[in-house]
This record gives C-alpha cells, structure tokens and sequence, in this order.
C-alpha cells in the first residue's frame, strides 16, 4: 500500500496526488484545501484508494512543541521560507496566496 501526504496545497496538487497513489493506497489531505470538491474522488473509489484528511490539529501539538521551535531544539525544516514579524502577518499571508512563499513563520 502507499500513502501520499497533500498538505494545503492546490487542486492541482490534490489531483497529482490521486495520480501518483498505488490502487488500494491512500491519500492523506492536511489542512484547509483552496478548492470546494475534490473533483476526482470517485474514481479513486473505484481503485480501492482512500481519500481523507481534514485541518491540521495544531492547537493539539502547539504548547509542547511550540517552545523546542522558538529555543532551537527543534528546526522545523525547509517548510518555512519566509520569516516576518507579527506586525507584518498580512504581508505573510499575501506571500503564501501570491505562491512567493511556501509557509511563513511568524516572530514575535
């Protein structure tokens, strides 16, 4: 079985996922999707494929790991690649809507 991980990405990402996964595998949906259906989930019916997903939980993990981000014990990767300040959030989120930005990480 493979599984494949779409996280808030576009249609587009939602539909290369359900064409890259195994018939029988599964694709995992993180986050709010920029679209209103998934346009091809019914043929993965038809593949055995499961299509999932939902918000991501963070307030669930945000107390614990939170602090081991702001301390350096934990580096959330190559995820963020744009950092701004709090008072320049929205400018954070035009960067992630105009696709200039992946995920900003915000400072306080």
């Amino acid at each position: 079985m493979q599984s494949v991980l779409e996280c808030v990405g576009t249609e587009q990402a939602m539909d290369t996922s359900m064409g890259i996964v195994r018939p029988g595998g599964a694709v995992g949906r993180v986050g709010v999707p920029h679209y209103e259906a998934i346009k091809g989930a019914q043929q993965m019916f038809y593949r055995n494929v499961i299509v999932a997903g939902g918000p991501a939980p963070t307030r669930g993990y945000i107390d614990e790991l939170l602090p081991d981000v702001m301390e350096g014990r934990i580096d959330p990767g190559r995820v963020f690649d744009q950092t701004v300040e709090l008072g320049d959030v929205p400018e954070g989120y035009r960067a992630m809507n105009d696709r200039e930005a992946l995920k900003v990480l915000i400072r306080p």
